[in-house]
């Protein structure tokens, strides 16, 4: 049985093993496919198994690689499969749900600290000599934000919002969320379940922990943003097309939202022309919320547990 890892340096750029995998079959890994389809469909070749984490398998690839019968991703989102094209060819679509809950939740909350207190531009600040050439004691320059009594609304509550919640808790912060289904059995007295338009009203930190869908693409848009509060701080840990990256940079430059921080972009990597490159108090990481050792840790023995269950007749985390 033929296995292929479409683009396994992400995953695994050499802190890892791929031991697992090659214990089931054999196994050919690249480093990186080129997004296009010809080479993704000789890279697969007649393998039977396929993994990807970003390399897209649309309808026209998945109908000339017949061999095909189990495609594993190696990620959350599954969006880079179509799923549709693959069921009806009979392949099983899985993915990996839950590897990096916490931390996604350190991450987003790493970040909204950058946001309060702005460490690394005052640590760089220091070094530049403005505190030692300071006429007082200390100083700062950007204004410094304490989190207890804030509220944080969190859009979409599933385990990486609820990991989360349970952060901002800890740092004395009220909890609203939003999310595409009531679930009553996660309201407490501090965290209450209510409808998007008074989220984004109430709020003084929105974070988002939603899926890419058609209903949330572009959610953060200029209406939406109208409807915040003014000087909110916004965080995205989710998937970069949730956001209308021209909007923001507008909000941005006019305080309407006081700062930004987001892990992710419409286009990644990031391009040069993004809006948001340019955007007036907008931290930008490079999709690394997913990325600390423990996280792939558990992401390639999930992937590899997966395919085993499949192996067995017994497939789980399938989503098509």
């Amino acid at each position: 049985m033929k296995i292929v890892v479409l683009d396994g340096y992400t995953l695994n750029p050499g802190d890892l093993s791929w031991e697992g995998l090659e214990a089931l079959g054999s196994l050919t890994v690249y480093d990186r496919t080129p997004y296009d389809s010809e080479k993704i469909v000789e890279a697969i070749g007649d393998a039977t198994i396929v993994f990807t984490n970003k390399t897209p398998l649309p309808k026209e690839v998945l109908d000339k690689v017949p061999a095909v019968k189990y495609i594993g991703v190696l990620a959350t989102g599954f969006n880079i499969v179509d799923i549709e094209a693959a069921k009806s060819l009979g392949m099983i679509v899985t993915n990996v749900p839950t590897y990096g809950t916490a931390g996604v939740a350190q991450m987003t909350m790493a970040l909204l600290l950058e946001m309060c207190h702005h460490v690394g531009e005052h640590n760089r600040a220091v070094k530049e000599g403005q505190w030692a050439n300071s006429k007082d004691f200390c100083f700062w320059n950007y204004p410094l934000v304490a989190l207890e009594g804030k509220t944080m609304g969190i859009i979409g509550y599933g385990s990486i919002g609820r990991a989360t919640a349970k952060l901002a808790e800890a740092f004395g912060m009220k909890i609203l969320t939003a999310g595409s289904r009531k679930r009553p059995e996660f309201e407490t007295e501090n965290i209450k379940q209510i409808e998007m338009d008074e989220l984004l009203r109430e709020s003084d930190v929105i974070s988002l922990h939603c899926p890419l869908m058609p209903e949330t693409e572009g959610m953060i848009n200029t209406a939406n943003i109208s409807k915040m509060k003014d000087g909110v701080m916004l965080i995205n840990t989710s998937r970069g097309p949730l956001i209308v990256e021209e909007d923001l940079k507008t909000a941005l430059d006019s305080g309407k939202i006081a700062f930004a921080a987001v892990d992710v972009a419409s286009h990644e990597p990031i391009n040069a022309d993004s809006p948001l490159l340019q955007a007036e108090n907008c931290i930008i990481t490079p999709h690394i919320a997913w990325a600390p050792l423990d996280s792939r840790i558990n992401l390639m023995n999930t992937a590899v547990e997966n395919l085993e269950a499949f192996l067995k007749d017994s497939p789980q985390n399938v989503v098509n």
